[in-house]
C-alpha cells in the first residue's frame, strides 16, 4: 500500500492506493484561509500539518489493514508558499501563500538586481513566487527577517514535522524563484539578490526520490512499519501530472482547481517569460513541464456560491449539461489577480454585460465561461511557447462538472477528457511519487494514464459564437484596467 497526501489551499486530501494502482481509500480535512489586509492571502502552517494527520488518522481508523501496510508516502502541496522558521524550528508568522499579492513593488526590485534571473528561474519575477515575498518581508519586518534560520514550502513543512528532516524536491524548488531550473539546484546569486545564503534552503531530491524516513511517532500511531519512506513529492501540479500519467513530452492537462493551470510536459528547460510562461523542472528527473496559471478557476465558482448561498451544485444543476451558446454577461475571474498572461497581482474581477433581464443562470454561466476564456489565454500562450496542444485531460474539482467540461471544450476548440480519479489527482501522483521512492519500479509502468470517463469536443454549432465573444472578453481587461 502507498499513501499520498496533497496539502492544498482549502483542504487536505490524503488518499491510499493499493498495490495495482487502484484508490482504496480517501480522507479529508478543510483548511482556513486569512485575508489580513488587501492583497494578503495567509496560513497557518501548523493547520496544514493538523489537517493531514487528522486525515490519516481518519484513514487509520476506518481502514487499519491497508495504512498499517504503507510502504511508502509521498506529499503535494500548493506552490510558492513562504514558510519561515527560526532556529528552534517552529514558524515565525503565518506562511504567505501563493495567491498573495503584497510584493508586487519588491518584484520590480528583484528584476533589478538580478538581470539574468529570467534565464536562470525560466520565469518573470511575480508576487506568488517566493522571491519576492522574502524581499517583503526583509523590508516591512524586518525582525522577522533577521530571525529566518530556513525557508520551507508548505508539504515540505509537513515533512519536516512528519520526519524531522528538512528536504525539498526540484518541481516545487522551481516555483520559488531560487532554483536553477536548467540545472535543478539552488542557485547562489538568486538567493544573494534577496538577502538568502545556501544555509537557508532545505537540501533537494528529486520528487521520486527517498527523502526521509517517517518518525517512529508516527508510525507507531497509524500501525506501521520502522521503515516507511516519504517521498521527494512534487508541487501541486506536477503532482498531478504524475498522477494522470503526464510524464511524456507533449503531454498535457487542464486543472480547475481553486486555481487553474494549463500544463504541458518538456524534455527540456524550455523558459518563455515574455508571455509570462512558467517553466518548472517535473517530479522526475530529466523532464520539465511548462504551465499557464489562473489564479482563480473553481474559486471564482466557489466565491459565487458564498456571495449568493447558494451551494455550487445547485447553481449549476438548472444549466443542465450543456447551453447553446455563451451568456450574454462576460465575467473576468481575476479575483486575486491573475499570473498568465497578465502577470499584474493588482488585476480585478468583473461582470460586465448585466441588465435588469438578466437571470442567476446567465451569471453563473459566465462565471464558467470566464475561467473558460483564461484558459483559452493560457493555451495560447503556451502553443506560442512551444507548439500547438491538441487535446487536455480535465482534472480539479472542476472536473466534476460536464457542463463545464463541455464549455472548456467549445471555448478551447480542443477535446477535453475527464478522467477517473481526477479530482484527487494531486494525492494520487503523490501516493505514486511514494511508490517510486519505496520500490524503485520504472515510472512508465507506474505512472500510467487513468480511463477516461468521457470526452467532450467543440460542438461546430458552438464554435464562431465562443470565437466571438472570446474576442469581446479579451478587450475587458484592458478596458478596465484603469478604473478598477
Amino acid at each position: 500500500m502507498y499513501l499520498g497526501i496533497d496539502i492544498g489551499t482549502s483542504g487536505v486530501k490524503a488518499v491510499l492506493v493499493n498495490e495495482v494502482g487502484a484508490v482504496v481509500a480517501t480522507a479529508a480535512r478543510e483548511l482556513a484561509l486569512s485575508h489580513p489586509q488587501p492583497l494578503w492571502s495567509e496560513q497557518d502552517p501548523d493547520a496544514w500539518v493538523e489537517a493531514a494527520i487528522g486525515a490519516v488518522d481518519d484513514l487509520a481508523a476506518a481502514h487499519p489493514r491497508d495504512v498499517a501496510g504503507v510502504r511508502g508516502i509521498g506529499l503535494s502541496g500548493q506552490m510558492h508558499g513562504a514558510t519561515l522558521l527560526g532556529d528552534d524550528g517552529r514558524p515565525l508568522r503565518p506562511a504567505i501563500l501563493w495567491n498573495d499579492g503584497r510584493s508586487h513593488a519588491e518584484c520590480a526590485v528583484l528584476e533589478r538586481r538580478c538581470p539574468s534571473l529570467h534565464g536562470i528561474a525560466g520565469n518573470l519575477a511575480m508576487p506568488g513566487f517566493t522571491a519576492p515575498k522574502l524581499l517583503w518581508v526583509s523590508r516591512h519586518e524586518p525582525d522577522v527577517f533577521d530571525r529566518v534560520a530556513k525557508v520551507l514550502l508548505p508539504k515540505a513543512y509537513v515533512r519536516y514535522r512528519l520526519t524531522g528532516e528538512m528536504v525539498e524536491d526540484m518541481s516545487d524548488a522551481a516555483g520559488t524563484l531560487w532554483l536553477d531550473v536548467g540545472l535543478r539546484r539552488w542557485s547562489p546569486l538568486l538567493l544573494h539578490a534577496t538577502g538568502l545564503e545556501l544555509h537557508h534552503m532545505p537540501r533537494l531530491v528529486e520528487g521520486s526520490a527517498v527523502s526521509a524516513v517517517l518518525a517512529g511517532e508516527f508510525a507507531q500511531r497509524w500501525g506501521m512499519a520502522k521503515d516507511v519512506v516519504v517521498a521527494g513529492g512534487a508541487g501541486d501540479n506536477a503532482a498531478s501530472a504524475i498522477g494522470l500519467g503526464a510524464i511524456a513530452p507533449g503531454d498535457a492537462f487542464l486543472s480547475l482547481g481553486t486555481s487553474g493551470v494549463v500544463f504541458r510536459v518538456t524534455d527540456r528547460f524550455a523558459p518563455a517569460p515574455a508571455a509570462a510562461v512558467h517553466a518548472f523542472c517535473h517530479a522526475l528527473p530529466g523532464l520539465w513541464h511548462q504551465m499557464g496559471v489562473m489564479l482563480s478557476a473553481a474559486a471564482s465558482l466557489a466565491w459565487l456560491s458564498g456571495v449568493m448561498e447558494t451551494p455550487a451544485a445547485a447553481l449549476l444543476a438548472p444549466l443542465g449539461e450543456r447551453v447553446d451558446g455563451p451568456s450574454p454577461v462576460k465575467f473576468l475571474p481575476y479575483l486575486d489577480g491573475e499570473r498568465t498572461p497578465h502577470n499584474d497581482a493588482a488585476a480585478s474581477g468583473a461582470f460586465v454585460g448585466l441588465r435588469a433581464a438578466t437571470g442567476r443562470g446567465q451569471i453563473v454561466q459566465a462565471v464558467l465561461e470566464g475561467v473558460a476564456f483564461a484558459a483559452r489565454d493560457n493555451l495560447a500562450a503556451l502553443s506560442a511557447a512551444g507548439g500547438a496542444i491538441t487535446e487536455v485531460d480535465l482534472v480539479g474539482g472542476g472536473s466534476r462538472s460536464p457542463l463545464w467540461a463541455q464549455i472548456c471544450a467549445d471555448v478551447l476548440g480542443i477535446a477535453v477528457h475527464r478522467v477517473e480519479e481526477g479530482e484527487v489527482g494531486a494525492a494520487l501522483g503523490a501516493a505514486r511519487l511514494g511508490r517510486l521512492a519505496a520500490t524503485g519500479d520504472d515510472p512508465a509502468q507506474i505512472c500510467t494514464r487513468p480511463r477516461r470517463l468521457a470526452s467532450f469536443v467543440p460542438r461546430a454549432s458552438a464554435a464562431s459564437a465562443y470565437d466571438e465573444a472570446y474576442r469581446r472578453w479579451r478587450e475587458l481587461y484592458p478596458a478596465l484596467k484603469e478604473s478598477l
